[in-house]
């Protein structure tokens, strides 16, 4: 979450530090309950409501869109494609990097038509805990992004721009 419209004082840097905290939690909060995502997405419209002074009674989806904050699933999601996109790019160390093993191309008379769509192996779990694991969480949200978002060789800049773009959409 980006705080660049909020109010001055001592109230907004404590908005801030606490919203760095939900952002930060994001990433691992992939895989709860409904019930559970629901109430951090209610303490991010109240962080938005505080931010902007938005009556309670008020939509808060233009609020966020002003905001430029994407809502907490979506943040998730965008949490997780951003670190497997700097896995792809070695950008992370090497023990987080091995888990993003792409598709690769078949020698011989045939090829996976997958191979060359950026989709990265995702491992089977039998588990309900085993799928937000960062090695299958992490890659199935990959798989899950448009194939352009994929196969592009973007800035990691750049990458955020387009994802968010491409979230804000959904």
């Amino acid at each position: 979450m980006v705080l660049s419209k909020t109010r001055p004082g001592p109230i907004s840097k404590k908005i801030q530090k606490s919203c760095n905290k939900i952002s930060a939690l994001f990433k691992t909060v992939y895989g709860i309950s409904d019930s559970l995502l629901m109430k951090l997405q209610t303490v991010q419209n109240a962080a938005a409501r505080v931010v902007t002074g938005t009556r309670k009674f008020d939509h808060i989806t233009p609020v966020l869109r002003q905001l430029h904050w994407l809502p907490v699933r979506q943040q998730i999601t965008f949490k997780l494609a951003m670190i497997t996109f700097k896995c792809l790019r070695s950008m992370v160390p090497s023990y987080l990097a091995d888990v993003c093993p792409p598709i690769s191309p078949v020698t011989g008379t045939w090829q996976l038509q997958s191979a060359d769509s950026g989709t990265l192996v995702v491992p089977r779990t039998s588990i309900t805990i085993g799928r937000r694991d960062f090695a299958v969480s992490g890659l199935a949200t990959w798989n899950s992004l448009p194939v352009d978002l994929r196969t592009s060789l973007l800035s990691t800049e750049t990458f955020a721009k387009k994802l968010k773009t491409h979230l804000f959409i959904c």
